[in-house]
């Protein structure tokens, strides 16, 4: 299963915000019965919450931009170690590739390095 982290990361920070946020609902409501209260809470919190989780998890800018395997063969020098390979950029995307080339550490920064001779923003 691949994770992005920094979407994870976002995401439960979202989660601990909206703790504090709907406690402030619950005691705003508390002279109403508890699961109204709750009742309406939560759905000023879906109300709020769902566009910051669209945000999470649609926005572009936080795409991973690298993809990283354990125990590949480096596809110029043969080595097998952990790989590396760039998978998007502003103006590079190699998301749909169906062999996706992965480098050993040294390879990827000579290949990264010619990327950035041909223009790619990295």
């Amino acid at each position: 299963m691949d994770v992005n982290f920094k979407r994870y990361g976002l995401y439960l920070v979202r989660w601990q915000l909206s703790t504090p946020i709907l406690a402030g609902v619950l005691i705003i409501l508390a002279t109403m019965d508890a699961l109204i209260a709750t009742i309406i809470a939560n759905l000023i919190g879906g109300l709020i919450f769902f566009w910051v989780d669209r945000f999470i998890f649609t926005s572009k800018v936080l795409d991973a931009q690298w993809e990283v395997k354990d125990n590949i063969a480096c596809v110029d020098c043969g080595k097998v170690c952990r790989g590396y390979r760039l998978v998007k950029t502003p103006n590079y995307d190699k998301t749909d590739d169906r062999e996706p080339e992965f480098r050993c550490e040294e390879c990827s920064r000579k290949k990264s390095e010619e990327l950035r001779k041909r223009g790619v923003k990295l």
